[in-house]
């Protein structure tokens, strides 16, 4: 989210510079790795709108560096028939007038070359936009966009301070190294460290908690490995119910497919276990059930460890920092585990907050910090949470 806003703040023209904790292209916080899914199928209206003008802006910004970070595929949502959230997101694609099909088992099976085996019951929904994002070139190609345009990128750079310039009334930046920066604006976006810096420097505590989570890749059998893999008609997928589960194509190892549990476990960011936090039995079992026992669900062949940053109610934060800061800086946090696919829409409404103190074209009402006053849990939701929160790895 940094990078695409700097990326966003330096296309306009402006001074931007950017700064990193660690070393640029990390991989110890929550953009990184291989693979990031793209879908519009969400229980929440407000996400989908956002999702097609991300992906507009994806293939905008890929047209601009040159090469692919954005591989289109269909999208294919599956559960029993008791799940709300299901529900909730095909009333989304009917009255958002987004194309969809439901699926029964036989359809599911024709339409994906028998890949699925999709219990009787369940409900099975198909739609066009899906896809896969390459995190770690994705965020190349908005540091390196930035940096074309003017922007100052620097890493090992990490943030100890921020605080109003009593003498410009501007706002200082202090690092851990002794270095300190001055801006008319600031904006925070650190991921899963965003609840520590933000009451370090304000006082406010934010309701987001980290948590450690382990992205699982399984050996396709032989001979099917060109069925599961991206470009032909195998989809992007999430399987709603307990556990939620969530994959992709075949794209980044060759004959292995990344298929992961939507959960964690909470973690101090500094002082990761770096463990398998994964519900590993329920993620055999969907593999063995579902996939018609073409992939090996013995166990995974790799493992990649990451960090999500959650909310009470998994929706995002994008606000001002307020109190002395006032509108001079803005944060960018909270996004779930689901936030990455929506990288260039957040740059460009970070940067329309601190440019003109409002974002063109997104409401954010639903993004607020002010939601969890009085009401710990955030935004009120009819269906279930997607995320569970797991105190031991298992």
């Amino acid at each position: 989210m940094g990078s695409s806003t700097a990326y966003e703040l330096a296309k306009r023209g402006h001074k931007a510079l950017l700064l990193e904790q660690f070393d640029f292209l990390h991989h110890r916080g929550s953009s990184h790795g291989e693979s990031r899914t793209i879908r519009a199928t969400y229980p929440e209206s407000y996400y989908l709108g956002m999702v097609m003008e991300s992906s507009r802006l994806w293939q905008e910004v890929e047209s601009e560096i040159g090469y692919k970070v954005y591989f289109n595929a269909s999208q294919f949502d599956m559960g029993p028939p008791d799940q709300k959230s299901l529900h909730a997101l095909i009333a989304n694609c009917q009255s958002n007038s987004l194309p969809y099909r439901i699926l029964n088992r036989r359809e599911v099976s024709q339409k994906f070359s028998g890949t699925f085996d999709m219990p009787e019951n369940w409900i099975g929904l198909s739609t066009e936009l899906g896809g896969v994002i390459k995190p770690t070139k994705a965020v190349s190609m908005f540091q390196t966009l930035a940096l074309q345009k003017g922007a100052i990128l620097r890493d090992y750079m990490e943030v100890s301070d921020i605080k109003r310039d009593e003498v410009t009334s501007g706002i200082l930046v202090c690092t851990t190294n002794g270095k300190r920066f001055w801006c008319k604006k600031c904006v925070v976006t650190v991921g899963a460290w965003m609840k520590k810096l933000v009451k370090s420097v304000s006082g406010l505590v934010l309701p987001i908690q980290p948590l450690e989570t382990t992205v699982c890749y399984w050996k396709i059998k032989e001979g099917h490995e060109a069925d599961f893999a991206i470009g032909g008609d195998f989809p992007t997928f999430a399987s709603y119910g307990e556990p939620y589960i969530y994959g992709t194509p075949s794209l980044e190892f060759p004959g292995l497919i990344k298929i992961a549990v939507h959960g964690g476990h909470p973690c101090d960011p500094d002082k990761r276990s770096w463990n398998q936090g994964v519900i590993m039995s329920s993620l055999k079992q969907w593999i063995r059930e579902r996939l018609s026992g073409l992939v090996d669900s013995d166990g995974p062949v790799a493992t990649q460890s990451c960090m999500y940053s959650m909310t009470p109610d998994e929706d995002y934060v994008i606000d001002f920092l307020g109190g002395e800061f006032g509108k001079d800086v803005v944060i960018g946090g909270g996004f779930s585990g689901h936030g990455f696919k929506m990288a260039p829409l957040v740059g460009r409404v970070l940067a329309d907050l601190v440019l003109t103190g409002e974002a063109r074209g997104v409401e954010l009402k639903h993004f607020r910090v002010g939601r969890f006053e009085g009401n710990p849990k955030g935004n009120v939701k009819e269906f279930e949470d997607q995320v569970r929160f797991s105190a031991h790895p298992q």
